[in-house]
């Protein structure tokens, strides 16, 4: 049940990337380095530094072609996602939930303490933004007053707590990820940043 959210958490990101690509006028394969970045950068720099390598993404062929997806969808359809950005910013919340969620998971998986699966469990979440943002000559989002990487963070941390106690790994997941994804939504909703809270 994971793979699937995380396969749907990619796909989001990848729109989200590719979208960003096509706002800055990237022809085709540019916009899909954006969306493959912003869809898989923050799990591959994870695998890296744990020393799971090679990558995911360069031993499981369906993270390429759902980010080809996503790119197919932004380059063609870009007025429906104007139309239904309500919904993806809801779809994004969810998918910095879900990839914390993995990536303290995997973490944890290979014996790292709680505050480095935490550590991880954000760059999963937050780094392919990152470089997205870099890539299009911005100051990437989470080195803003987003209330971002604080999210996911929170998240990281509520899921090990939650684990901590004994609640099964299922509801565990649903829990943070919903709780991270209410956090960022709110501080979107009512434009709370790091100096306002």
């Amino acid at each position: 049940m994971l793979f699937y959210w995380d396969i749907a958490g990619v796909f989001i990101f990848a729109i989200s990337g590719a979208l960003a690509g096509r706002q800055k006028s990237m022809d085709f394969w540019g916009i899909y380095i954006m969306a493959l970045v912003t869809s898989c950068g923050g799990g591959t720099l994870r695998s890296i530094l744990i020393g799971d390598v090679p990558p995911f993404l360069f031993t499981q062929p369906v993270y390429l072609i759902v980010a080809a997806v996503g790119t197919l969808f932004a380059r063609f359809f870009p007025s429906l996602w104007d139309m239904f950005s309500r919904e993806v910013s809801v779809l994004d919340a969810l998918g910095l939930g879900i990839f914390v969620c993995i990536g303290t998971d995997i973490a944890l998986d290979h014996g790292l303490s709680w505050w480095a699966a935490a550590g991880l469990g954000v760059i999963t979440a937050t780094f392919g933004g990152v470089i997205r943002d870099v890539l299009r000559n911005e100051v990437p989002l989470i080195f803003r007053k987003e209330i971002y990487a604080t999210a996911a963070l929170g998240g990281s941390l509520l899921l090990m707590g939650l684990q901590s106690v004994g609640l099964g790994q299922q509801w565990c997941i649903a829990i943070a990820t919903v709780a991270t994804a209410v956090v960022r939504l709110l501080a979107i909703r009512y434009a709370i940043n790091q100096s306002s809270s």
